[in-house]
């Protein structure tokens, strides 16, 4: 029974024996995170099985026996496990993101040994045909073992690891679980952490989810090449197509459910750059999407792509009584409206958000100061605004490139029909509640109210549009420049001087000489906000970023790096990891000496480099004016 590896736990590991079986899960049940080449998996209930069951899994007579004795941990031929300590065990079915293996289905039966702290992984192959073939070179064991009752390691063992099969996708190379899997265990159950959020995809078929998403990526990917926007196009035209893969699938089985055959209509509200309108439209689902400025993306679409720009102001002008969803893809001051306009747009309309930047109904949302992280709370929020609207809500998280990827979902009303005027009044009364006192919770009544909240004469006692609408404010057509590039040249110029000659007088020394040329030393972000006045402070916090933004801005002066600043030395040849993702263009001969050199001007020993050999001019003399068009500064929210 050979042993791959085996790897020790750090000491004091007060996480185990729980935090070993919570890792298991999130490798059983979760495996992409590991293998990047998975969608995921499919997992059956969990069941109890005894030696016969396990016999009649493993087919043949010969096979059983070897795998009983792997089981068992023990090589001493004839050796069974005791029927009295029965396994768990379930079943999984991989997902991989592209299908490179025909009909064939790959599982695995996993049976987890909770006395012997063990898991064991029995591969097998379902055949078109219905055969069923175990591959049993591909058998593999973790164990958790604990030693002198101080030492704790897991261990790694194969029962024949000469015969080990890889296919590069369900399959990974054995040295694979070694190198990668054991130390992500390892680190797992030394955490012990448990999310705040469901699992990814945990209200889709992740089989169906996958198959949308390889044909919606293959189909739009033409996208990143004619990205006229200045955000980053890889980011923005994967994520749409993630997004509308998942509301693609989740339309498909709301009709597969419900026996409807007309496709879903839409509206986006806040849709930005448009393109998730595009693909729904092109998908063949009617919509629409609006929002306050148009993007130059556009006018690419075409006529069939219905994108209109206009402010959204909560009220009954903005009610879509003949829509099926509303859509709040990172919408930002309307995202706890868009529960509200959806209930109060029809009985039957639905509403998806993925909530974003944290907004209450009438301004910036304030922390209730609980123990929860600040994006728990607020998508608790959105979820409390969508009860209270009368939505039946279910949470699922994203497999997009972005921090904020959990979405919520109203599929369903939690009162019926013929009750809608009293939900109306609760809903009123809510919204009220959060204009009144913002950041503290409304204790919702689930009888009549009485006459003091009379709503008016509206449509079916609706609010009157002033009373639910007014004090939203939108956000302004043109978007503000707040990465602090609008700041005062003599502003950034004093704190850049500043923040210099701190750095300038912790010089440093290398193997105990002074340099030749003062580097300085290095601070801490936090620490050169200490240095500034609380004037300058304010300031900054206006912009996006604020001071590391002004700091990354001055890279001719600074370099960033893992929150610390340091003085930029112009003769290493450093290269960003942002920059070993893309490749960086030279900059162009025309752009050379546009600009005075910094160091040549305000540090004591002058430039490092030759007048020849810098980028920026030495002197008056050696600058010269730019050759490039000046471009005014735009920014997407989107």
């Amino acid at each position: 029974m050979p042993k791959l590896l085996d790897i020790k736990f750090p000491g004091e590991c007060k996480t185990l024996p729980e935090g070993f079986w919570s890792a298991v899960d999130v490798w059983v049940k979760k495996p992409h995170v590991v293998n990047k080449r998975l969608c995921g998996v499919k997992e059956t209930e969990d069941e109890e099985v005894n030696r016969d069951d396990l016999r009649f899994l493993l087919g043949d007579a010969e096979t059983s026996q070897d795998v009983f004795s792997f089981l068992t941990c023990d090589d001493t031929p004839g050796q069974t496990h005791d029927q009295d300590k029965p396994w768990t065990c379930s079943v999984r079915t991989f997902v991989p993101k592209v299908n490179c293996c025909g009909n064939d289905v790959h599982k695995e039966v996993i049976l987890k040994d909770f006395v012997r702290q063990q898991v064991t992984f029995l591969p097998y192959e379902e055949k078109s045909g219905g055969q069923v073939s175990l591959k049993r070179g591909n058998i593999y064991q973790i164990r958790l073992l604990h030693q002198d009752c101080e030492e704790w390691s897991l261990e790694l063992h194969v029962l024949t690891p000469d015969a080990w099969f890889s296919d590069g996708v369900v399959y990974p190379k054995l040295p694979w679980l070694s190198s990668d899997l054991l130390p992500k265990l390892v680190r797992w159950a030394s955490e012990c952490r448990s999310s705040e959020f469901r699992s990814t995809l945990s209200l889709l078929p992740v089989e169906k989810y996958s198959i949308m998403y390889q044909r919606l990526k293959e189909k739009y990917k033409a996208m990143v090449k004619v990205w006229p926007e200045v955000t980053d196009p890889e980011k923005f035209v994967y994520e749409d197509v993630a997004i509308a893969s998942y509301l693609l699938v989740l339309w498909a089985e709301e009709r597969a459910d419900k026996g409807l055959s007309d496709p879903q209509s839409f509206v986006d509200l806040g849709c930005g750059n448009g393109l998730l309108v595009h693909i729904l439209t092109n998908e063949g689902h009617p919509g629409k999407g609006i929002d306050v400025r148009r993007r130059k993306i556009w006018d690419m679409f075409g006529p069939q792509t219905l994108l209109e720009e206009k402010a959204i102001t909560p009220s009954e002008s903005f009610l879509f009584p003949s829509t099926d969803w509303l859509i709040g893809n990172h919408s930002d001051e309307l995202t706890p409206w868009i529960p509200v306009m959806a209930a109060r747009s029809s009985y039957s309309c639905r509403f998806f958000v993925l909530p974003c930047c944290f907004f209450d109904f009438y301004r910036k949302y304030q922390r209730r100061q609980c123990k929860k992280s600040q994006y728990k709370e607020y998508i608790d929020f959105i979820t409390e605004v969508s009860r209270v609207s009368g939505f039946n809500t279910e949470e699922d998280c994203l497999r997009i490139p972005s921090t904020k990827r959990v979405c919520l979902v109203g599929k369903s009303r939690n009162y019926e029909q013929p009750d809608e005027d009293e939900v109306e009044q609760r809903r009123a009364r809510y919204v009220q509640s959060r204009q009144a006192t913002p950041g503290v919770t409304f204790q919702v009544s689930h009888t009549q109210s009485d006459g003091d909240c009379c709503l008016g004469n509206g449509e079916n006692g609706r609010t009157p549009e002033s009373s639910w609408g007014a004090g939203f404010q939108p956000r302004d057509r043109v978007e503000a420049v707040r990465n602090c590039a609008a700041l005062p040249r003599d502003f950034v110029d004093s704190v850049v001087l500043q923040v210099a000659n701190v750095l300038l007088g912790m010089t440093e020394e290398d193997d105990g000489r002074e340099c030749d040329w003062n580097r300085g030393g290095s601070l801490a972000v936090s620490e050169v906000a200490g240095l500034l006045e609380q004037e300058t402070l304010q300031l900054l916090k206006k912009e996006c970023g604020g001071l590391q933004t002004l700091l990354k801005n001055n890279h001719q002066v600074f370099r960033v790096e893992g929150g610390r600043v340091h003085i930029r030395d112009w003769r290493e040849k450093r290269t960003p990891k942002s920059d070993l993702k893309r490749k960086k263009k030279p900059v162009a001969p025309g752009a050379l000496k546009t600009r005075l050199c910094w160091f040549f001007n305000h540090h004591p020993q002058r430039c490092p480099l030759l007048a020849e050999q810098c980028h920026f001019a030495h002197g008056p003399d050696d600058l010269r004016p730019s050759t490039r068009p000046l471009k005014k500064i735009k920014h997407d929210a989107s």
